[in-house]
């Protein structure tokens, strides 16, 4: 069970080519894990790792590219952080949702606000806490 503190900081990590946020810094596996780890060496105690744009007027990818973006990732962050560190996957997909709970994933973090169902089995299948996001469009 996590156990929330008082406070906590989450760094947010985009394994995409077209982030607002950082440009694609992080599409390659290495470079992810390298500012994970300095995330977590500035005090991060929560990764929310994400491969799908969530930019005005972005396009959504397909499951299987948000699947090979993130679960190498999401795989060697579990591997070398402490078991402390929560690990979130941003998704609207079930499938990914899947993967990555099935790979160390703490958290699902839904910008569609549970609008698919199926997002909803999985949460209730895996008894996950969840986040439930809006975004507009």
């Amino acid at each position: 069970m996590i156990q929330f503190q008082d406070k906590i900081v989450c760094g947010i990590l985009n394994i995409t080519p077209d982030s607002f946020s950082d440009g694609g810094l992080y599409l390659k596996v290495d470079n992810a894990i390298k500012r994970a780890v300095e995330m977590v060496g500035d005090g991060v105690k929560w990764i929310d790792v994400g491969g799908q744009s969530t930019r005005p007027y972005s396009k959504p990818v397909p499951v299987e590219i948000e699947l090979e973006r993130v679960m190498p990732v999401i795989k060697k962050l579990r591997e070398i952080l402490p078991p402390s560190i929560i690990i979130s996957i941003d998704t609207f997909y079930p499938e990914v949702a899947v993967e990555a709970i099935k790979n160390g994933v703490d958290i699902i973090n839904d910008i569609t606000g549970l609008r698919n169902e199926k997002m909803i089995e999985v949460i209730l299948k895996f008894k996950k806490p969840v986040i439930i996001m809006h975004m507009k469009g």
